[in-house]
């Protein structure tokens, strides 16, 4: 009599590990989606949809990998298509429609500020991917490139729904773009709110702040957003000067 071999498993947790996940790659996929289209809004003029498209990116770039995390469905292969989505969404289309907007009537230099806030995001992705095991998790080491973009894209709609046009604050648009380039492959130390714990009770001015913040953004959300993303800029500057004068005193 023969011996029967067992069959074999029907759910092979290894087979599992190597393939995809589709639920978060969904929202990378639809990140890239905004990120494309903000890049093909600014090639047909209309430049207020491509800055809020560049901040609908940065909400569904937020998404992916909280919902990689809730769902125990992160992998390798996300975690690449997610950086290869960011450089397209807040490295190539922030700098194209802030060169279509305001930085082609300044020839050789505009296009030399949008290439270097290019490359300081494609910088500043490379650094955060290599350095993910070493670095306080409380903290970026630079300017996060959807931050940047936010910058970026925040000023162009600004100045959109204000009535400015590009032409006017070139000189505006071309210095916010070099700081911004040039502050994602600096060694200045962002707050990276990964450490509050929503699970845990807060003050009541927490909720307070919350509420207060949806308020603003429903009254003007270009004003507010970008508000919030100037202060967040300038508060890495704020925390180095701080530690220089510490370290002068002591």
């Amino acid at each position: 009599m023969t011996e029967l071999k067992p069959r074999k498993a029907l759910f092979n947790p290894e087979l599992k590990r190597r393939g995809i996940y589709v639920l978060p790659n969904l929202f990378t996929t639809a990140a890239l989606f905004a990120g494309f289209f903000a890049i093909v809004q600014a090639m047909q003029g209309d430049f207020e949809r491509a800055a809020m498209a560049i901040f609908i990116a940065m909400v569904l770039d937020g998404l992916d990998g909280r919902v990689a995390r809730l769902t125990h469905t992160q992998s390798a292969f996300g975690a690449e298509y997610d950086s290869l989505s960011d450089m397209v969404s807040f490295g190539a289309a922030p700098a194209l429609v802030m060169y279509e907007w305001a930085l082609r009537d300044m020839g050789r230099l505009g296009w030399i500020a949008a290439f270097i806030y290019c490359a300081g995001a494609a910088l500043r992705l490379a650094r955060f991917n290599t350095t993910l095991e070493v670095v306080d998790k409380r903290f970026f080491q630079g300017l996060p490139s959807p931050a940047a973009a936010a910058l970026v894209a925040g000023l162009v709609w600004v100045m959109i729904v204000s009535g400015v046009p590009g032409s006017d604050v070139r000189w505006l648009g071309c210095g916010l773009t070099l700081v911004a380039g040039i502050t994602m492959v600096s060694n200045i130390r962002y707050y990276s709110f990964k450490d509050i714990n929503l699970r845990k009770s807060v003050p009541f001015f927490v909720i307070a702040a919350i509420v207060l913040g949806f308020a603003l953004v429903s009254i003007s959300p270009e004003m507010t957003l970008f508000g919030f993303f100037v202060l967040y800029g300038l508060s890495g500057y704020v925390l180095a000067a701080i530690g220089l004068f510490k370290r002068k005193v002591a």
